[in-house]
């Protein structure tokens, strides 16, 4: 039978973490947000008002200044920025998966076993799903759907 987790204090959590060889930053501008560095991955934390924490940008790995996202194409995760996307080597993937699972630790969230068997993509973007995550009216015509059209005009006309 599982055992009910009590969740980090935000103190607790910037202690453990700094103690772990974290960089801890002060966001700018805010009161109860930091970022948080290690093995060149970032992510964002901030204090809830009943002194929990909350992620608030998860881990991605950082390209320039820029906490990028990981994306699985099917055949490749990628990491990807507003400005590039770049193809996730090995060295990257065991960089996040690292940070994730320290990160986890000292939040004391759940460590699940389907993530940490690998590192799990923020989304999934297969080829042959592709515009699928559009609303259906936005989505191309697929060439059976068109096809499909032509074949029935061709029955209605005889």
């Amino acid at each position: 039978m599982s055992k009910a987790i009590e969740a980090s204090s935000y103190d607790e959590a910037l202690g453990w973490l700094r103690d772990h060889g974290f960089d801890v930053t002060e966001a700018p501008g805010t009161n109860g947000r930091v970022f948080l560095r290690k093995y060149n991955v970032s992510a964002a934390i901030q204090k809830n008002p009943d002194d929990t924490v909350k992620i608030f940008a998860y881990p991605g790995y950082l390209i320039g200044s820029e906490i990028s996202k990981l994306v699985n194409r099917g055949y490749q995760q990628f990491l990807k920025t507003s400005k590039n996307e770049i193809p996730a080597t090995a060295d990257h993937l065991k960089a996040l998966q690292s940070f994730s699972e320290e990160l986890k630790e000292a939040l004391k969230l759940p460590s699940l076993y389907n993530e940490s068997l690998g590192t799990v993509s923020e989304s999934y973007h297969y080829d042959r799903i592709k515009d699928r995550d559009k609303p259906v009216v936005e989505r191309p015509k697929r060439p059976w759907e068109i096809a499909g059209r032509a074949v029935a005009a061709k029955k209605g006309r005889a």
